[in-house]
């Protein structure tokens, strides 16, 4: 792995490609990443404070998943959205979701109904009130995220958490307009969250312990597989995956290959579940070059600029915007 990116770097010159510290240390060494520690042995976090009712500020698909994931662990969650006809969308969401587990015995009717039961929609942020941690599953966007910071740090009860879905945005500038930047945390879920296990749990300098170790718990007790990181542009998953994918696009505007050549190379040799460009149709174009862009203007790497086909494809972009997927960009 260090030759194989030594040589790219010596023939592209952008510091991406270098060989990290790390790994230059490993293979020098002879050692493997499995002989550099380990979590073994380390004790399954708790709950330091109760939770007992889960907010949720949000109708999109993310929060009516998000919502959907709490009532079914046994929570009760006050959801809120900005009409009755978002209300009535994200109940009708959960109602077909939850029958659709009826239908293939994987629950029972009853409950269904205990977990519909559990869900109190509202129009108004003050119903927010006596919720233990709220979930922010809002538009991506940082002035939007810390106005209704601003408003969750009035409305909630002291002690309450403040958690926030972002995949990009910067979690310490959500604590920073509020009186508890100590219990601000980002709670990363994946789409579909009924069905992704992964949560990434975000702390900022600021989070304290406690927080970081009761949102770990409570993603065990609701069923999901949580991973702490700090607070830094794509956290884990995506800080990793988007240069990949913004390597695909490159690949493809460079006519070297086809859309499907490179799903087929990328599923046959890595072993994926699918190529770079199934899974950015799976993502979505528009909120796939959002986030690239986010990390461009963080790390300021050549490499990471989105390259133009990218932005051809968006804000307004979707599978059905894009070129034939059996042929390659004639327009470079």
């Amino acid at each position: 792995m260090r030759a194989g990116l030594n040589a790219r770097f010596l023939d592209s010159g952008d510091a991406l490609h270098q060989p990290a510290e790390v790994l230059q240390t490993l293979a020098a060494d002879g050692s493997t990443f499995a002989e550099t520690g380990s979590a073994a042995g380390a004790t399954a976090p708790e709950l330091k404070q109760e939770i007992a009712k889960v907010g949720v500020v949000g109708t999109g698909t993310m929060a009516s998943g998000i919502v959907r994931v709490f009532a079914r662990a046994g929570y009760d969650v006050v959801f809120v959205g900005r009409g009755d006809d978002k209300i009535a969308g994200v109940v009708a969401f959960i109602d077909k979701g939850l029958s659709k587990l009826v239908e293939k015995g994987r629950i029972d009717e009853a409950a269904k109904t205990a977990a519909l039961g559990r869900l109190t929609g509202a129009t108004d942020r003050e119903a927010l009130a006596d919720v233990d941690i709220v979930v922010e599953a809002i538009a991506e966007d940082l002035a939007i995220k810390t106005d209704l910071y601003k408003d969750l740090d009035r409305i909630c009860k002291p002690g309450a958490i403040p958690a926030t879905t972002t995949s990009s945005m910067p979690i310490t500038a959500l604590g920073a307009v509020t009186s508890r930047p100590e219990a601000v945390i980002g709670m990363h879920f994946f789409n579909p969250a009924t069905i992704m296990k992964l949560v990434e749990v975000v702390t900022t300098e600021a989070t304290s312990a406690e927080v970081n170790e009761t949102v770990l718990a409570l993603c065990a007790k609701v069923g999901k597989v949580a991973v702490s990181c700090g607070d830094r542009s794509g956290f884990i998953v995506n800080c990793l995956l988007f240069p990949y994918l913004n390597d695909a696009v490159k690949l493809l505007d460079s006519g070297a290959a086809t859309i499907d050549e490179i799903d087929d190379a990328i599923k046959e040799q890595a072993g994926f579940p699918m190529g770079p460009f199934a899974l950015l149709d799976v993502v979505g174009n528009d909120v796939s070059l959002a986030i690239q862009q986010e990390l461009f203007a963080e790390f300021g790497e050549r490499a990471s600029r989105p390259p133009p086909h990218w932005s051809r494809w968006s804000p307004r972009a979707s599978s059905v915007a894009r070129p034939a997927r059996a042929s390659a960009p004639t327009d470079r």
